[in-house]
């Protein structure tokens, strides 16, 4: 008897726990000694980044980035931008067409510098692969400036500005997840949750189009941190529990 309430309970288990609509692409708790190998290292300086303890959302650590005035990476010397970024590597871009789900918490400290000053704090970019593509903004992003968080997309000349808000975005976890599906046509979707609550339901074109020089099909990948136009005062944010997964269906 004992057996099979045990065969019964863990055949529970696994229906519960397996979601067999989703495929987790890469998942970062920032719980280990070191980077990982989900994150490019090129988009901020050494220094920039440490596995910290001292502010988390879950478990013992979280990634801290710096950005100090005057920190640019190799690429970027002598031009306005300043930047301290996480991004992906190629081999784990969104692909057009297909539904992705995308989790992460951002902690801006109380003490962050508001400012209007452009800063992006997290943002997808469309591939370009012979860098004469134009407009060559992100498709999607998270931005941060004058104390307003906004949200926006732009996938032709024009930005649209999908959420914006002022209140209590300093000095508390940050909660994100969105649901993306990428295409210059009709059927992109852009679902957005803060903190567990709906503030996006977008339906439309979500990629840029071959006219603006951008392959078909198109890649994208993320990036997160502190990208701004140069200014003479620090900034520092957390990141954690970042989750990236396909989805067969994005509701």
């Amino acid at each position: 008897m004992r057996k099979i309430l045990y065969v019964i309970l863990v055949t529970i288990t696994i229906l519960t726990t397996c979601r067999p609509d989703t495929r987790v692409i890469a998942r970062d708790d920032f719980e280990a000694d070191s980077l990982s190998s989900i994150w490019r290292t090129d988009k901020f300086i050494p220094g920039a980044l440490v596995l910290q303890s001292d502010i988390v959302r879950t478990g013992s650590k979280a990634c801290r980035l710096t950005l100090h005035p005057g920190d640019q990476i190799d690429e970027e010397t002598g031009t306005k931008f300043e930047r301290a970024e996480l991004r992906e590597p190629k081999n784990l871009m969104a692909t057009e067409g297909i539904n992705y789900s995308y989790s992460f918490s951002l902690f801006l400290p109380a003490d962050f510098p508001v400012v209007p000053t452009r800063l992006v704090i997290a943002q997808w970019k469309q591939n370009c692969e012979d860098e004469n593509c134009d407009p060559d903004n992100p498709v999607v992003a998270v931005r941060f400036d004058s104390g307003v968080l906004r949200i926006t997309l732009q996938a032709g000349p024009e930005r649209l500005t999908l959420y914006e808000q002022s209140e209590n975005n300093l000095g508390h976890w940050l909660d994100f997840k969105f649901n993306l599906r990428f295409s210059r046509k009709n059927d992109g979707e852009l679902n957005v949750w803060l903190n567990k609550k709906e503030i996006i339901n977008y339906n439309g074109i979500t990629a840029y189009s071959k006219t603006h020089g951008y392959p078909e099909p198109g890649y994208f990948y993320f990036k997160t941190g502190l990208y701004r136009d140069r200014m003479d005062q620090t900034m520092t944010i957390f990141i954690d529990d970042y989750l990236k997964e396909e989805l067969k269906h994005l509701k």
